[in-house]
Formats: C-alpha cells, sequence, structure tokens
C-alpha cells in the first residue's frame, strides 16, 4: 500500500495531461515544452532531499521498528500528493504558487526516502527464506499498480471532462485521492506487529539505542557502494519507463495524451502480471541470473527498442516498449529480496534507505529533465537510450560483486560477506 501511495503520487504528476497542466498553472510562462520540462524538474526536486530522508527515517527505523517509521511515512506522502490539490494558482498568489508546490514536493521526497527500504525490509523479514522472492516481488506489485492507478483516475477526469475543466479545476481531482488512499494505508500498517526479526534484536538487547548511522556507513560502505551501483540501472530504467515515457511518447513522438496513457497502463498491467512468477523463479535459481539478463539486456536491447518506437507504427512502438518494461520486470521481481539480504539485521533499514535514496536521487530524479533537455537540446531522439546502455554496463560490475542470498536465512545475513557466501552454497 505505501509503495502504491508513493508511486500513485508519480503517476498523477508525470502523465502527459498533468505534467502539461502543471507547468502552465504554477509557471504560466513559456511553451508547452517548457511547461513539460519545467514539471520533470519538480519531480527531480524531491529527488535532491531523498537522501536526507534516508538517513533520517533508515537509522530511526533500526532504533524504533520498521513498523512505527512506515506509518509515519506513509502518512507524509499521501498528505503532501493531497495537499498539491489544494495549491492556489500562480495567477491567484503570484511566485508563491510555485515556492508552495516545491516545499510539498520537497517534503514528499523527504518522507519518501525512508518509504522504500523500510517497505522492502519489512516483507524480507517476513517472508520464508524460501519463498522470499515471491514474496519480496509484491512490494514491485505496489509500485506498478499505485503506477497504474494514478495514470487510470487522469485518464477518466481527461475523458469526463473538457480541457478547459480539466485545466481549470480538474487537474486537482486525482490528488485529492491520494489522501484516503494513505489513510487505508496507514490503517493497515497500525494493525502490523513489527517484524520476527527486529523483535528478535530488541528481545535480545541487541538493537542499537541510538540510530546506529556512523555504524551503517563503517561497516557496510561497500556493500552500499555495490547497492548504489545496481540501484543506478534499476532507477533509470525505472523513472526513465514509467515516468518520462508518457511525456516522451507526447512531446516527442507526438502521440495524442490519451493514446499514451493507455499504452503505458497496457504495458504496466503486463508488467503486473510477469511479476509474482518471476519473483518466484529467483527462489530456484537466484537472483543474480535475473539481474543480469536484465542488465545484458539493456546494454544489447535499449537502441533498437528505441528505435521501433520511433517507426511512427503505433504497434511498432509498443513492441519496443514492451522490449525494454519486461527487462525492466527482471530487476523489479527480485529487487525486494536482494537489496535488504545484502545487509545485516542491526542496520538493514538504514544501509538499505541510505544506498537507495543516494542513487536514486542523482541518477534516478534527474533522469527525466536530463534525458528531455538533450533530446531537446540536440534533437536527438536515441538520448533514452544511450542512458539506459550507460547504465546497463555500469551496473554489470557490481551485480557480479554481490553474494548470491537467495536461500539464506534472513537472520544469517551478518556484517561479513564471506559467511553470506558460505551460507549461499
Amino acid at each position: 500500500m505505501g509503495n502504491a501511495t508513493e508511486w500513485y503520487d508519480y503517476g498523477v504528476f508525470t502523465s502527459g495531461v498533468v505534467l502539461t497542466t502543471i507547468g502552465s498553472v504554477f509557471f504560466p510562462e513559456g511553451t508547452q515544452a517548457a511547461a513539460v520540462l519545467k514539471g520533470l524538474a519538480l519531480v527531480a526536486v524531491g529527488f535532491i532531499v531523498r537522501p536526507f530522508g534516508g538517513a533520517f527515517f533508515g537509522p530511526l527505523g533500526d532504533k524504533l521498528g520498521r513498523q512505527k517509521v512506515l506509518a509515519m511515512t506513509i502518512l507524509l506522502m499521501s498528505g503532501c500528493t493531497f495537499l498539491v490539490g489544494c495549491l492556489p494558482s500562480y495567477d491567484s498568489i503570484g511566485i508563491g504558487a510555485p515556492i508552495l508546490l516545491l516545499l510539498l514536493r520537497m517534503i514528499q521526497g523527504f518522507s519518501t526516502g525512508g518509504e522504500y527500504g523500510g517497505a522492502a525490509t519489512f516483507i524480507a523479514e517476513y517472508a520464508p527464506t524460501k519463498r522470499r522472492g515471491f514474496w519480496g516481488s509484491f512490494l514491485e506489485m505496489g509500485t506498478l499498480a499505485g503506477y497504474v492507478l494514478g495514470n487510470t483516475v487522469v485518464l477518466v477526469a481527461a475523458l469526463a471532462l473538457s480541457t478547459e475543466q480539466l485545466e481549470s479545476w480538474g487537474w486537482r481531482i486525482p490528488f485529492f485521492i491520494a489522501l484516503p488512499l494513505g489513510l487505508v494505508g496507514l490503517y493497515l500498517r497500525s494493525k502490523l506487529e513489527d517484524t520476527p526479526e527486529f523483535r528478535r534484536l530488541d528481545a535480545a538487547g541487541e538493537k542499537s539505542e541510538k540510530a546506529p548511522l556512523k555504524e551503517t556507513f563503517v561497516r557496510n560502505w561497500r556493500m552500499i557502494l555495490n547497492l548504489i551501483g545496481i540501484v543506478l540501472l534499476l532507477n533509470i530504467a525505472d523513472y526513465m519507463l514509467l515516468t518520462t515515457m508518457p511525456s516522451y511518447f507526447t512531446s516527442t513522438l507526438k502521440i495524442d495524451d490519451n493514446t499514451a496513457t493507455l499504452i503505458v497502463i497496457g504495458v504496466e498491467l503486463f508488467q503486473i502480471l510477469l511479476i509474482a512468477p518471476l519473483g518466484a523463479l529467483s527462489d530456484r535459481i537466484g537472483r543474480k541470473p535475473l539481474l543480469l539478463t536484465a542488465a545484458i539486456g539493456f546494454a544489447v536491447l535499449s537502441w533498437p527498442s528505441f528505435k521501433l518506437m520511433q517507426t511512427g507504427s503505433i504497434f511498432l512502438l509498443v513492441v519496443g516498449f514492451l522490449i525494454v518494461a519486461t527487462l525492466l520486470v527482471f530487476m523489479l521481481a527480485v529487487i525486494g529480496s536482494t537489496f535488504p539480504a545484502m545487509f545485516p539485521t542491526r542496520v538493514r533499514y538504514g544501509s538499505f534507505a541510505i544506498g537507495y535514496n543516494l542513487s536514486t536521487s542523482i541518477f534516478g530524479g534527474t533522469c527525466g529533465v536530463i534525458v528531455t533537455a538533450l533530446i531537446q537540446g540536440t534533437g536527438d531522439k536515441d538520448w533514452p537510450a544511450y542512458y539506459l546502455i550507460v547504465a546497463a554496463l555500469i551496473a554489470i560490475v557490481p551485480i557480479i560483486k554481490i553474494p548470491e542470498t537467495s536461500g539464506v536465512p534472513i537472520e544469517q545475513i551478518d556484517d561479513t560477506a564471506p559467511d553470506a557466501k558460505k551460507a549461499a552454497v
């Protein structure tokens, strides 16, 4: 529910018609292309503060418990998304409008910094060892479901309202829906016990009385660097294909907003069907084979896929998009079980949150702005492919270096990577 709430926000905010409207409502001067770029910049701004959120909420989750921190993050995320829909326009209060929007995006990004690492840690510490890949895949199923819901709500609003109504007040409706989503998630999380692993540490008196930020870095910096390298590809692919492609379809390939939204929704529904079976497959053959398949596939197939999208044929566009979207699912299916198992229980939440959010902030959040600016500046529509290829080549190295932890009980993951390797064998 938390991941769905987070990605519902991105699904709404980056949908072609809302992105353009946000840009014109809060930054009224400039062309449509400039409005899209400004909207994507607002998405990127939220990512700048994510590492700070990870550094705050992650170690706090290792001190207070996963459940308490996750209750805080879902309330902050959904509340900020709701408040975006309440903001006055630039025409009403002038420069105050974009400043308030910027502030809300930053608070939302800060809270999101503590969400993903905690949610993945929570699932991994509850899941049975032999089915950790299967249950871990549901985290990213929440990502895709939230994004599909966000796009679907925007599509319904666009079909039900006139262009004038949508630009005047209709764009606010999708943002309002985030609040009840968050409240449902908060209710569900408040009914959960903390994870067995955290309760075991607590009962044994082994959890830190202070948020263990120093320990997180000093003892786990090598694995954090490996995590950053893998997340580099994950989030460039994730945010490019899920948040940048709608505007790429409409602004660069000149496809109708509603058609672009339908294509994205259809492909994401296909991803949802694949994700749990691939997660279960990783329980049998390991996480690394799926991660390597994705990385090598992106390196080899990204450029041909984008060339298919640029042919002018809707059918070939869907085929090209499906190829890279399928490669992304190979990663999404296993990261919920792979990343938490890279770190010991005592600092798992913090190490994961810090490494994940540093990489997401630097590479994922800026992806849409950089790629769109490069396309507009050079006229070369292949920049998304170039970006994916470079990211894939970088990610192959840490994927090879990390230990295979499929089949290793989560409580046996300690501070020494060789032990994890021995247990995996």
